[in-house]
Parts: C-alpha cells; sequence; structure tokens
C-alpha cells in the first residue's frame, strides 16, 4: 500500500477497540484525513500524546481501504496543553477545529491549513483574546472558502459609504435606505470598523475596541458563519467571551544573604520559624 507523509492539525479523536483511536486531520497537502493510530492509548505508547486535538504533528501513513493508518508522529506544534489550561481559549479552539472540519474535504486545503495552524499558536502564546482571536479566524476561514464578507462597500449594489445595516444572508453590510430589507437593524459604526479589522487582521484596531463594539461583532460573526455552513456549530454556545489571563511567565528569583532570612518579614502565609 502507499505510504505518504504530511504535516497535519489534529481536528478530533474517536476511540477505536481498547487501544486504538480514529483521529480527524487537516494536512497541509491532502485535505481533510481520518486514520486510525493503532496502540495509542496504551500507557507505553511511542505517539499518543502528540494525536491529540490542536496538536501540530509531522506524520508517516500507508493508505488503507477506509481509513488511513498512522505509522509514525513528530510532533511540530505542542499547543494542546497550553490551550487546555484557559477555558476561553480551550472553547474557541474547540470552534475553530469544528469549522475547520466543515469547510475542508478531501481536496488539499494549504490556506485554511496555515490559517488554523496560525490561530492555534497564537491562542497557545496568548497573543491576543480568544475571543477576537476565534472572529477573525471564523471570518477569515470563510473569506478563503469563498464567503467572503463586505464591511465596507454595500454587498448587494457595491456603492461606498459608512454604511450601518447588516444583512448576513446578503453577505454583510448593505446601504441603509435602498438595499436594506425593511426591520433590518443598525449596528454602532464602530462595529462595522471592527469587523473590518478582524478579517484584514489589524489587531491594533481590534484589541483597541470597546467590548460593546466586540459583542456585536461576535453575535454578527456567529451569525455570518452558521448562515454559510447550513448547520449550526456545536461548540459555538460553548465560547467563553471572557478575557483570559496572560501566559504565565515566571519571576526571576532573587538571591538573598543568609543575614537576611530571620530579619525578613515572613511572606503572608508563611510560618516563621
Amino acid at each position: 500500500m502507499p505510504v505518504y507523509r504530511d504535516e497535519a492539525v489534529v481536528l478530533r479523536t474517536h476511540k477505536l477497540g481498547e487501544a486504538d483511536r480514529i483521529v480527524t486531520l487537516l494536512t497541509r497537502q491532502h485535505g481533510k484525513v481520518r486514520a486510525v493510530a493503532k496502540g495509542v492509548r496504551r500507557t507505553g505508547s511511542k505517539f499518543g500524546a502528540r494525536l491529540e486535538p490542536f496538536m501540530v504533528a509531522d506524520l508517516q501513513l500507508y493508505e488503507g481501504r477506509s481509513l488511513d493508518v498512522v505509522t509514525q508522529a513528530e510532533s511540530l506544534g505542542s499547543y494542546g496543553a497550553d490551550i487546555s489550561q484557559d477555558y476561553a481559549a480551550y472553547t474557541a479552539a474547540n470552534a475553530m477545529v469544528e469549522t475547520a472540519d466543515k469547510l475542508t474535504e478531501a481536496e488539499g486545503s494549504l490556506q485554511q491549513y496555515l490559517l488554523l495552524v496560525g490561530a492555534l499558536r497564537s491562542l497557545a502564546r496568548r497573543e491576543h483574546g480568544p475571543a477576537l482571536t476565534l472572529d477573525s479566524y471564523l471570518l477569515r476561514a470563510l473569506a478563503l472558502a469563498g464567503w467572503a464578507p463586505s464591511f465596507g462597500d454595500c454587498s448587494r449594489c457595491g456603492r461606498p459609504g459608512e454604511h450601518t445595516a447588516v444583512v448576513v444572508q446578503l453577505g454583510g453590510v448593505v446601504c441603509d435606505d435602498e438595499c436594506a430589507p425593511p426591520g433590518t437593524p443598525r449596528i454602532a459604526r464602530s462595529t462595522v470598523e471592527l469587523l473590518g479589522a478582524l478579517l484584514a487582521g489589524d489587531w491594533a484596531h481590534a484589541e483597541a475596541s470597546p467590548e460593546r463594539d466586540r459583542n456585536q461583532a461576535s453575535g454578527i460573526v456567529a451569525a455570518y458563519t452558521q448562515w454559510h455552513l447550513e448547520r449550526g456549530l456545536r461548540s459555538l454556545p460553548h465560547v467563553s467571551r471572557e478575557a483570559s489571563a496572560p501566559a504565565p511567565v515566571a519571576a526571576p528569583v532573587q538571591p538573598t544573604a543568609p543575614h537576611d532570612r530571620t530579619s525578613r518579614p515572613a511572606e503572608p502565609g508563611m510560618a516563621t520559624t
């Protein structure tokens, strides 16, 4: 049977038998692949931890009749542990991999692969807020799939202007008077600008936005995503919109002279001797 090698992100896993696991992968060159990882649930497995969700690995597989088989795995990005330590990042990552699972098929999609890897890396490193990272990822992933929203010109007639009416079914903002269907809600212009910043990757603008605009933008992004996927994302209602704590940084240890030990006051919660 033909053997091939590729980089992959683990999207999800399922138990198979007593010791095996089925892994769904988004690969760099072969699109979405479902494969069996034999024996990875045993304690002595050589690469079980490298095939957990959100992990990026260099894999060797051989083609099977219905499922491929993983024979080797080398870690390229161990993002799972760092993401799992923060609930907001964990829920955002689950929504990302579910979206990637639904947007990609057997054909290769290098742009979708690179976008997902970059988003997971950003979550693991706490580069931006998880909610902002997720919303930016969803907009960009849909744009790569051919459903790029318009947050500048009217998505219906193409007229430029500072539009504030958003209709997800029409692809973004529309003219407030002529193209907007009756009863279309209006949003703040600053929210429209935030949506454009998330789509373009303007993080300075996005991170300076107020919480009200972020909440409004998140609702529009969620509605736009679920409209085009035609099915709701099961993980999206569980996404935490709370701000995450920054990645922990070890504080430098200051050396203490031996004679200072008795003269220094005790730290809170520590007993003196």
